[in-house]
């Protein structure tokens, strides 16, 4: 075989068979050739979806007459659905039948339904046994046969990784020591009745946190993106990134990734996401002059980071809720930056691979800068008047109180109607066939109406977010229902405004079947995640059960010797490599668990003061990164299928491409106002903060994907790109240069604590270094705690942060801090009843420096340095 350039190409696969892939990966690959247990499967999924909308509906009027679910209910049923479908959907093997299921996957289907279901069923009395520490033998049973059914649902649904490191966990928390445990991490094991107690019975193993995430806000998410996809949204957001972008010197690939940003919305499976945008996009970039690899590097890249996008973020938005314990807003406003600014990057390194290549457009060549114009004038257009709408409505609010809410479903179903009537007046958009001889692209004028009612659940679920700020699942309740209605009725409107009312049943008819292939699709797309939280949950309560979760920060330690940057490094490989074969959410489950709360007690033995947030994003990026990295890049594999090129190669470009996903965690690990910790988007001076951000950021970003791509202005010199790199970095970072001249605090001996205490300026944040003795090993331990001084005097300041300090003569030893406080939280891992006793080493007392932003003169001075140099041997525009 052979390939462009006389590259080697790998086997090209045909529409049924990535159908096939995509339906291995997400949906379950079998097929029965059999009706009735086809029709079963189906209505087990359309079962499942209706009761999911059944326990989301937020108003309670059937209480009186029916009961009411609460959690420990609801997460088994939501995981018997998930179970049996598993083992009917998923063969067993790659050689197992697919046109009818074997006896024992019925078998199976049936063990693993009767386990879940026994946790419904028996939900009071395990409350007053197992629950409380007195589990029964015939529970004890349930609950061993229960985990091995389940893990091997998560083999069939997610491939072997899981499963193995579940099975791994379980091992560790029972054997507690072994010739293959390392002896800081050695416990006395637990018996197997706590064992299984702990993970099947109780509601903190298989039941607990993960599962409730997946049962309450993730289903909901899921289903709300299938039935945007069936109702044509999918297709629509391509053909709109195609119009807009597709004109331009490598349109195609800016259009993949503008396209699998938007399909990355509401998709939560970068495979499904490569698949569905790649078969169109991926066939277009090789005809411009992308290889096979770097065009299915491209939509990998584009595809991956559709899960660091919010709002669903592969459901590990939700995880993070429940991890960290702030609101759904505050993780959004954390993770939008980062996610934006990649994208960015990612349109301008497609931008500068048509440059090297001097890759024509499609078409009519038109301006980039005129094209990012455009965008900029509509989304301010957009923020304006959706501003506007909140100040109508509480205009509204204030006149007519009661009959707001009726008034506004009255005006959004007429905007609807209005939106329809738009799109009815051309064509429905038809799928376009990459491979055809001459490619028409669409004008944006053509495509944009066609489409705009599918923007309204989307409004409808930021509104009740960010707005009203009402749960995720509310608000994915309201945006789905909305999105109910237009699946069903958006077929038989056009037909009634279109003059062909006498087709109106027929298109009524298939409106309702859209409604049922949804509801089947998304049920079916989520058996992978329902497995994927309930076999993740093993993870996290081995965690919680014995000291792993505690001691892997001693042994990162160990092995980084203490340097705080090769302590991260490794951090975000073993992040990389537990991440390898799983989906996005066990995934987050994983590495979060493991990893996150290592990284803050790490940087805080080493002065520095991660937010737990900042912690947790860091270990999700790299952990998605394993969707791209070979040997188990599972989305370089999906399109290395559809391009035919290379899956190695591909994997090792993509991650090439994807050098700016790696590289932003430590970025924001150093500079959190990267992710806008710390600033109040609730004033206009926080805002303003936060545009000066994105803009610096973006801009940063663009120069760090030119200095990895060897090209700006013309192809880069190895001074250059290590130039563009500096100036990069310090735009991202200039804090790590203010911090070399004017260190940023001045230390003051703990015995003068007090009285510092009294000098400074209410609100103002002391670094306090503590050490003492470590409550699980015995050995000498240290961190840093930041301590705000609020209170008039000095002893209500120390009384507010909850410390208990004694001082004896020039040492202050500390004793447990108060109950509850965020010291007792920081302070957990020492032992304050030990001989020795937990003392204050040093405290650290803000410096008044130089503007962090003075580094960006020098920078920007280097910066035009680079540029006269480029610019003697440029020979085609920049943009």
């Amino acid at each position: 075989m052979s390939a462009q350039d006389g590259e080697p190409q790998g086997r090209k696969f045909t529409d049924e068979e990535l159908q096939d892939l995509v339906a291995s990966t997400d949906s379950g690959a079998r097929s029965p050739a059999n009706r009735q247990i086809a029709l079963l499967i189906s209505g087990l999924a359309l079962a499942w979806s209706l009761f999911q909308l059944w326990i989301a509906q937020p108003q309670l009027w059937f209480g009186e007459y029916l009961p009411v679910l609460n959690s420990s209910q609801t997460r088994p049923i939501h995981l018997f659905f998930a179970i049996v479908l598993a083992f009917l959907a998923y063969p067993a093997l790659k050689s197992s039948p697919r046109q009818y299921i074997p006896v024992g996957d019925w078998l199976l289907a049936a063990i693993g339904g009767f386990c879940t279901l026994y946790i419904f069923v028996f939900s009071e009395h395990l409350a007053l046994t197992a629950r409380s520490g007195l589990p029964t033998q015939t529970q004890i049973i349930v609950g061993s046969v229960g985990l091995v059914v389940l893990l091997e649902a998560s083999r069939r649904a997610l491939g072997p990784a899981l499963t193995v490191v579940g099975s791994l966990f379980l091992l560790y928390a029972y054997m507690g020591t072994g010739w293959l445990i390392p002896e800081l991490i050695e416990h006395e094991g637990l018996s197997f009745k706590a064992l299984i107690n702990a993970q099947w019975l109780d509601t903190a193993g298989v039941f607990g946190i993960p599962l409730g995430v997946s049962t309450a806000f993730v289903f909901l998410f899921v289903l709300f993106g299938s039935l945007l996809d069936k109702a044509g949204a999918g297709n629509y957001f391509i053909k709109l990134a195609f119009a807009g972008l597709g004109h331009l010197r490598g349109g195609p690939a800016k259009a993949a990734v503008v396209g699998s940003a938007m399909t990355g919305l509401i998709s939560g499976s970068s495979i499904a996401n490569v698949v569905t945008t790649g078969t169109f996009t991926i066939p277009l970039m090789k005809r411009v002059g992308f290889t096979n690899e770097q065009a299915g590097s491209v939509e990998v890249a584009s595809s991956v980071n559709g899960q660091i996008m919010p709002p669903v973020m592969g459901a590990a938005a939700f995880l993070m809720v429940e991890f960290i314990g702030i609101s759904y807003v505050e993780v959004i406003k954390h993770a939008f930056i980062p996610a934006v600014i990649s994208y960015i990057a990612l349109v301008y390194i497609v931008h500068l691979e048509a440059l090297k290549k001097d890759m024509p457009a499609l078409g009519e060549a038109k301006s980039f800068p005129a094209m990012i114009l455009k965008f900029f004038i509509g989304f301010a257009v957009a923020g304006a008047a959706f501003t506007g709408l909140i100040y109508l409505v509480g205009a509204l609010r204030s006149v007519v109180p009661t009959l707001t809410g009726p008034i506004m479903m009255v005006a959004l179903l007429a905007v609807y109607v209005w939106l329809v009537s738009i799109a009815a007046r051309r064509p429905d958009l038809e799928v376009d066939d990459p491979n055809a001889a001459e490619i028409k692209l669409p004008k944006v004028g053509d495509v944009y109406a066609t489409g705009l009612h599918f923007v309204l659940p989307i409004v409808v679920l930021v509104w009740f977010l960010m707005v009203e700020r009402q749960s995720p699942a509310k608000s994915a309740f309201y945006a789905t229902s909305l999105m109910l209605l237009i699946i069903v009725t958006q077929r038989p409107l056009k037909a009634l405004m279109r003059g062909t009312a006498d087709n109106m049943w027929n298109e009524a008819r298939q409106g309702f079947d859209d409604l049922k292939e949804g509801l089947i699709a998304g049920a079916r797309n989520m058996i992978g995640i329902g497995v994927a939280t309930a076999a993740a949950g093993i993870i996290v309560a081995t965690v919680t059960k014995t000291p792993i979760g505690t001691e892997l920060a001693g042994l990162v330690e160990q092995l980084s010797g203490g340097v705080l940057i090769i302590m991260l490094i490794l951090v975000g490989v073993f992040s990389l490599i537990l991440g390898m074969g799983l989906p996005t959410t066990a995934n987050y489950i994983v590495v979060s668990s493991l990893m996150a709360s290592v990284v803050v007690s790490l940087g805080a033995q080493e002065g520095l003061i991660v937010p737990l947030i900042a912690a947790h994003l860091f270990v999700f990026y790299f952990g998605i990164m394993a969707d791209v990295t070979p040997p188990v890049g599972l989305a370089s594999f999906a399109a290395a299928a559809v391009s035919g090129g290379d899956p190695i190669r591909t994997g090792f470009t993509a991650f090439f491409y994807s050098l700016r996903t790696v590289a932003l965690p430590f970025l924001f690990i150093f500079n959190p106002t990267l992710i806008l910790y710390g600033v109040d988007l609730g004033t206009v001076s926080g805002v303003a903060q936060a545009v000066f951000v994105f803009i610096i950021a973006t801009f940063a970003m663009l120069l760090f994907a030119a200095a990895t791509q060897g090209y700006f202005l013309a192809r880069s010199r190895i001074h250059e790109s290590a130039a563009l790199l500096l100036v990069a970095f310090t735009l991202f970072v200039p804090n790590v240069w203010l911090n070399m001249l004017q260190p940023p605090f001045r230390e003051v001996p703990p015995a003068q604590f007090e009285t510092v205490l009294g000098e400074v300026a209410e609100g103002t944040q002391l670094r306090l270094q503590i050490e003492g003795p470590d409550f699980n090993t015995g050995g000498t331990a240290a961190t840093t705690l930041t301590m705000n001084a609020e209170g008039a005097t000095p002893a209500e300041r120390i009384r507010n942060s909850g410390l208990l300090l004694i001082p004896e003569g020039d040492i202050v030893r500390l004793d447990e801090p108060a109950f509850g406080t965020e010291a007792a939280e920081a302070l957990g891992n020492f032992d304050f009843y030990a001989d020795s006793p937990v003392f204050l080493a040093a405290v650290q007392v803000p410096r008044d420096r130089l503007p962090e932003q003075v580094f960006y003169i020098p920078a920007l001075l280097l910066l035009g340095l680079v540029i006269a140099m480029q610019r003697r041997r440029q020979t085609k525009p920049a943009f």
